[in-house]
């Protein structure tokens, strides 16, 4: 299963998210549901590098799945907190459809 868990502040303002392991949705190479959450979450994280600049720190390992990033301003640009509203309603999607067995997306408050 792949855990999504995006924290917010007291004030509903986007701090970090994390991503961790697979979908095992399907064999390695043919797991759309591992597919489309990597596809949203790696091209979140480029969005918000290149196209608003946003100050993030990104770790990531593709063996285990895991995917941390961390917002190094403490407000977001309108712009990144958009992507990241993109993101979180792109997983809740992946989650109703394919169910928690496979996508469990979690918001917590730092």
């Amino acid at each position: 299963m792949t855990e999504i868990t995006i924290y917010k502040n007291k004030a509903g303002e986007y701090r970090k998210f994390t991503c961790n392991g697979h979908a095992a949705y399907a064999d390695y190479g043919q797991d759309i549901v591992c597919a489309a959450i990597s596809v949203l979450v790696i091209n979140t994280v480029n969005a918000l590098e290149e196209v608003t600049k946003e100050p993030i720190q990104v770790e990531a390992d593709e063996t285990t799945g895991r995917i941390y990033c961390i917002f190094l301003r403490q407000s977001l640009r309108e712009t990144s907190v958009a992507l990241m509203d993109s993101l979180a309603l792109g997983l809740s999607r992946i989650e109703a459809q394919y169910g928690k067995k496979h996508c469990k997306l979690t918001f917590k408050e730092v």
